[in-house]
């Protein structure tokens, strides 16, 4: 079955925080340089940790119109100012603000990330779909090596996912029909609000996107086109 469905697949998108990135790991490395080189004693894990609690909250507020649009490494750096005084840091020059925000920028692939992505190219378009700006994306694309064929975020429908708008994007850029379209994620949620607009999906879960103590997501009574356990395995399944 999953080799006929990759015959009729044109384009694979992915989401990249979790699904092709370990953003926790990366920042909590990135936090950690930052104390030592300050002198300042940190929790990194929960740093980071509260970084990435403040994003669905923070797209919400431009979701509901509370905020105008406003780009991820915008509200990234919102998002920072808040926990530096929560945290209780204090003395950074606005160039090391700057420079720590921009870790976002340079996380790093799972291990298995660019073997499998260069796999999934020979057959077909690979690219991203993503809440990070398009900057930030292809930053870390020449940061990690992750050989895209296309960036696509959020930032050109001006909605975030989950609103519908984003999933249609893809087809539309690309000028293919949903069906010929699978988006690739760790996240049950954002692959069923991509479903509901006709792509296909596929579920490479990513147990320790939350560290070592994470579970996996709960997938009762949940139905992808595909779950493979890492990007390999999605190219094997899909005939690449």
């Amino acid at each position: 079955m999953n080799g006929d469905l990759g015959g009729k697949i044109k384009a694979l998108v992915f989401d990249v925080f979790g699904t092709v990135v370990d953003w926790r790991g990366s920042l909590i490395r990135e936090v950690e340089g930052l104390s030592r080189a300050k002198g300042v004693a940190l929790d990194a894990a929960r740093f980071a940790d509260d970084w990435r609690a403040g994003y669905r909250p923070a797209m919400q507020r431009v979701r509901s119109g509370e905020l105008p649009w406003t780009r991820i490494d915008d509200l990234h750096r919102m998002i920072l100012d808040g926990l530096l005084t929560k945290h209780g840091i204090a003395g950074l020059s606005e160039a090391e603000k700057v420079g720590l925000n921009r870790a976002w920028h340079r996380l790093a692939p799972w291990p298995d990330a660019v073997e499998g992505l260069t796999r999934l190219k020979r057959r077909f378009i690979i690219g991203t779909l993503s809440n990070g700006n398009v900057g930030l994306l292809v930053d870390m694309a020449k940061h990690a090596g992750l050989p895209w064929d296309v960036v696509l975020s959020a930032e050109l429908a001006h909605h975030y996912k989950p609103d519908p708008e984003a999933y249609r994007m893809p087809p539309d850029i690309l000028g293919l029909a949903p069906s010929q379209v699978m988006l690739v994620a760790a996240h049950p949620d954002d692959l069923a609000a991509a479903a509901r607009e006709g792509l296909k999906t596929g579920y490479v879960p990513r147990p320790l996107e939350h560290g070592p103590g994470g579970k996996p997501h709960d997938i009762t009574g949940r139905s992808f086109d595909v779950v493979a356990g890492d990007f390999n395995e999605l190219a094997a399944r899909l005939g690449a």
